[in-house]
């Protein structure tokens, strides 16, 4: 098991469950910390509320963003990962089902490093997940500390 950490941020059960059958069907062994809406991602990478006992530094490889989520959207979550220095160079992929063309262009705007639309078909899912692991897991290179 890898000691890169996936951050998953999912209100969606159905949506979470889909996403973490597809990590392991493509042996994704990370460990993925879920949060269930925008306040816990942000609780998560920054150390407060049940979070303040981690090490800020300790950040995870990716960000598997969904945009439409309660109490603070997936957009502002991205504005405020990129405003501060300790996690501006954060991976941050934008995993959603919307497809409007607007989320789109907001999501990179503020610094998405990609846009991936959910599949339906759980088999293309699949396929994409695996992608998306091996590419930000394996392949990518992380800016230097």
């Amino acid at each position: 098991m890898s000691d890169k950490v996936i951050l998953l941020v999912e209100d969606n059960p159905d949506d979470e469950l889909l996403t973490l059958d597809a990590l392991a069907a493509n042996h994704v062994g990370n460990r993925v910390v879920v949060a269930r809406n925008g306040v816990e991602a942000l609780d998560y990478l920054f150390a407060n509320g049940i979070y303040s006992g981690r090490e800020v530094s300790d950040l995870p490889a990716v960000v598997l963003l969904d945009l439409k989520l309660p109490k603070i959207d997936g957009l502002e979550v991205l504005r405020r990962i990129r405003a501060d220095a300790r996690t501006q160079l954060l991976p941050v992929v934008i995993l959603t089902s919307s497809n409007e063309d607007e989320d789109r262009l907001k999501g990179y705007s503020l610094g998405a490093n990609s846009y991936v639309r959910k599949p339906v078909d759980f088999d293309e899912f699949v396929r994409a997940a695996g992608q998306l692991g091996l590419y930000w897991l394996l392949l990518n290179q992380a800016p230097p500390d």
